[in-house]
């Protein structure tokens, strides 16, 4: 039984497919397996797969016959994954050298039940590096007490599924799956469960992942309706945490990330598809007006006041300029 398996979702990402399985073969260890799953990609991308999966013998090839979507990716790799972890890779993002050992290694020593890590933010020649909003650095911690304070940044606002790395049982019996009806903010509800399932965590300060940014494919640049998925991503976030026996502490700030995403998005309307605008208004607004009523108020009260004013407009189908 392996001792790592890393999940490496690929669609069309042929410009990127090389340096990506490239990495792999930079991190590669007989206890390591890398699962590539191409999700029926057109263009040179299954190409390079199977280039890479005749050199590196850690490589398994899992095909989708029709398009799936990221989180079904992700959760064709996870259920055939042997390895006491899981991590994940996006299919144009790399890792450094020796990263992945570093990161068992970091795993066997701290002992909890997942790790998120920092990464570097690659913007063309430009690097930053990105750290979790950890209260403690490589100590083991409550991933309930890493929701929290409502008012600031928290480790559930750190949404990089592929910043962590995953005990193998918080997958087990088919937990911790990614909601395939999402096309994106997939991520963002995976990461809210992922929190209030397990019992330890750690934040690790790693910086061999590298997370390409202003990749015109990525589902990040789109401006059609795939985007709008963050709503029914966080309504089931909020029946989750209404349903959780921490329902009390927990609701402000799942209302509050939740208003905070309707005004990002409401705040780039004008870049949307005319439909898709037309949409994002109102299912907006629908979304605000079923939330509960009394903690969405006392939400609107504390967020700055443009975004509170802006909100509290479109809630009541006034005009939000």
């Amino acid at each position: 039984m392996p001792k790592l398996s890393v999940v490496v979702p690929m669609h069309n990402v042929g410009p990127f497919a090389d340096s990506t399985l490239r990495s792999l073969a930079n991190n590669a260890d007989p206890d390591f397996e890398f699962i590539v799953v191409d999700d029926c990609s057109k263009d040179s991308t299954p190409a390079v797969i199977d280039l890479w999966a005749d050199r590196l013998p850690q490589i398994r090839v899992i095909r989708h016959e029709t398009n799936m979507g990221i989180a079904q990716a992700r959760n064709s790799g996870i259920d055939a994954a042997d390895g006491d972890y899981v991590t994940f890779l996006d299919g144009d993002d790399w890792y450094g050298p020796r990263h992945l050992s570093d990161l068992v290694d970091a795993m066997d020593e701290l002992g909890c039940d997942f790790a998120r890590t920092d990464h570097v933010q690659a913007t063309g020649t430009e690097r930053v590096i990105r750290r979790p909003p950890a209260k403690v650095r490589n100590g083991v911690m409550d991933p309930r007490d890493g929701i929290m304070p409502v008012h600031t940044e928290t480790m559930v606002d750190y949404p990089f599924v592929w910043a962590g790395i995953y005990r193998r049982h918080l997958f087990d019996d088919g937990g911790m799956r990614f909601a395939t009806e999402l096309r994106t903010a997939e991520d963002r509800l995976w990461i809210w469960r992922l929190h209030l399932k397990a019992r330890t965590y750690a934040s690790v300060g790693l910086h061999g992942i590298f997370y390409r940014r202003g990749v015109t494919t990525s589902l990040t640049q789109v401006k059609d309706d795939r985007q709008l998925d963050f709503i029914p991503a966080y309504d089931a976030l909020l029946q989750d945490v209404q349903q959780d026996p921490d329902a009390d502490r927990f609701l402000l700030k799942a209302l509050r990330t939740y208003c905070a995403m309707i005004a990002f998005h409401i705040g780039k309307v004008d870049e949307y598809e005319p439909l898709a605008a037309q949409r994002l208004k109102r299912d907006a607004r629908a979304a605000l007006q079923r939330m509960p009523q009394g903690a969405l108020e006392e939400t609107l009260r504390n967020i700055d006041p443009t975004r509170g004013r802006l909100l509290s407009r479109l809630r009541d189908g006034r005009k939000a300029a």
